[in-house]
């Protein structure tokens, strides 16, 4: 992608996992960048990129005012909080934070005159899904808090851009995974729920040993399968979307994986493999919910944006993560 100087981009949640990633390579590539981030999940460690304001979503009159000043071109919206199992427990707070919050950003974007919108939305919106590997048309059955968050924001933009108020596009993450290769960036959570940050912190010693929820799915090794998308190639995502949208393309919905998929115990002979330790792995029931299946069907992103991964190797984006893990 060419640079564009002029080009300002306001990034909410930038500050986080994700959001700091493609931060980073915007900044990079020569773009003006303003992050909005309240700090409620990270402690802003990771914003190395971009002008970063301490700031609610709820705050909206706040945030038009942000946004009138900085006359960002496009949005990218990664503010919301994440941990399905928490949703559950917490739906109130999951609905308030992650469509009341994205609300009020659209109405200050759409009273500052801004119409392009890049959206981070997830696999969860499928469910359990009945097509393997699944398409962007696929029937959208959440089945948690978070997954119908995420699933109401894509109808509220797809009604938005219906109405000729906006143009954007909704990536739809599958498991996210590895750390800036550089090592400048990378997961900061404490109590990572993902089982590849979980494995690694195993074999750091930070937990006494690792789960395997699961382990008579109708696989052909019993647990589940799911496709792993390195972090760099997420945002690289980002960047190609953003041009999209920026050379006039019409809004869409995209996954965002490989289109293929490992199953637990290879990702933990893997992980073994990357940090040489053999760490203690105990065998459970499984969860409820948990799809014996997850992988993207890639077709779409791949033609409409030309996007070609760099990362798309298990022990790559292992060996990334451990070399974080190792650094904080």
């Amino acid at each position: 992608m060419e640079k564009k100087v002029s080009i300002r981009v306001v990034v909410t949640g930038g500050a986080g996992y994700i959001g700091s990633h493609v931060c980073k390579l915007l900044v990079k590539r020569g773009f003006d960048v303003l992050v909005i981030d309240n700090l409620s999940t990270s402690s802003g460690r990771n914003c190395r990129y971009g002008h970063l304001i301490k700031l609610d979503l709820a705050e909206e009159e706040k945030v038009l005012a942000v946004l009138k000043e900085f006359a960002p071109q496009i949005i990218m919206h990664f503010a919301a909080f994440i941990v399905v199992p928490e949703s559950v427990e917490r739906p109130l707070m999951y609905y308030y934070n992650n469509v009341g919050n994205t609300l009020k950003l659209l109405s200050a974007m759409k009273k500052a005159g801004i119409e392009k919108f890049i959206f981070s939305s997830s696999a969860a919106v499928y469910g359990i899904p009945t097509e393997i590997p699944v398409s962007e048309s696929a029937e959208l059955r959440p089945i948690s808090p978070y997954g119908e968050s995420k699933a109401m924001v894509e109808k509220i933009l797809r009604d938005m851009a219906l109405a000729g108020e906006i143009r954007y596009v909704s990536l739809r993450y599958f498991n996210v995974a590895g750390a800036d290769p550089e090592g400048e960036i990378g997961p900061l959570y404490n109590q990572p729920t993902h089982l590849i940050l979980r494995a690694l912190k195993t074999a750091k010693g930070e937990f006494p040993y690792l789960e395997i929820f699961g382990t008579d799915y109708p696989t052909p090794d019993g647990t589940c399968i799911r496709d792993y998308i390195h972090v760099m190639d997420l945002a690289e995502a980002h960047l190609l979307a953003m041009e999209y949208l920026l050379d006039g393309g019409e809004s869409t919905i995209l996954n965002c994986g490989y289109g293929r998929g490992y199953s637990v115990r290879e990702v933990v002979e893997v992980a073994k493999r990357v940090t040489g330790i053999d760490f203690e792995v105990r065998e459970t029931g499984r969860r409820p919910g948990d799809p014996p299946v997850l992988i993207a069907r890639t077709d779409k992103i791949r033609s409409l944006l030309d996007f070609r991964p760099r990362y798309d190797d298990l022990y790559a984006i292992i060996r990334h993560a451990w070399l974080w893990e190792n650094k904080i």
